[in-house]
């Protein structure tokens, strides 16, 4: 396991009472990330939609309240720099999501699929250990709070299909386009 992806993929056991966030204009709509008092992302997506970005965060970690920023620093700044073309300016970002090991596993190996080399849900579980659970590594990314900085998007079926994603398939299908 490389250790610079494990740092970033934290478990903490305590919730904030508040997280902030804040929504920043991308070409795909209204991008929304909460971080917790470290600055870590707790959770994210292309919404405008902050209370449903907060019910996706694991109940150990999911704050009480949220609190509206205009920006959250190097966070909205690496939003901002990724979808202007700046493909690894989400990778120094720290992610904190909790759940079982091999999520959390699964989370640090999605950390690390570069940005235009997608793999396919089967390499993905063997990457992520378990080559014969293709549907827990899906489920790794169903359940993956924080969209663009934990990129499960860049997973595929086999054949190339785009398979599911919660923020809707025309948006995968950008993403990828600007990846590739």
């Amino acid at each position: 396991m490389n250790a610079s992806i494990a740092v970033r993929t934290e478990v903490r056991g305590i919730p904030a009472a508040t997280a902030d966030f804040a929504v920043t204009d991308t070409p795909l709509g209204p991008f929304t990330t909460l971080v917790d008092s470290d600055g870590a992302v707790l959770a994210s997506g292309w919404t405008s939609d902050a209370e449903n970005l907060r019910g996706l965060i694991h109940p150990a970690l999911r704050p009480a309240g949220l609190r509206q920023r205009d920006a959250l620093g190097e966070v909205t700044s690496a939003v901002a720099a990724y979808h202007e073309g700046d493909l690894t300016a989400i990778d120094p970002i720290p992610v904190r999501q909790q759940s079982g090991e091999f999520l959390l596993h699964a989370w640090e190996v999605l950390r690390a699929v570069p940005a235009g080399s997608p793999l396919t849900y089967t390499e993905f579980a063997a990457r992520s250990g378990r080559p014969d659970a293709t549907r827990a590594a899906a489920n790794a990314c169903a359940r993956n709070a924080a969209a663009l900085f934990v990129p499960c998007h860049r997973i595929l079926r086999i054949g190339g299909a785009l398979g599911g994603f919660r923020w809707g398939l025309p948006i995968k299908r950008w993403l990828l386009d600007h990846e590739g």
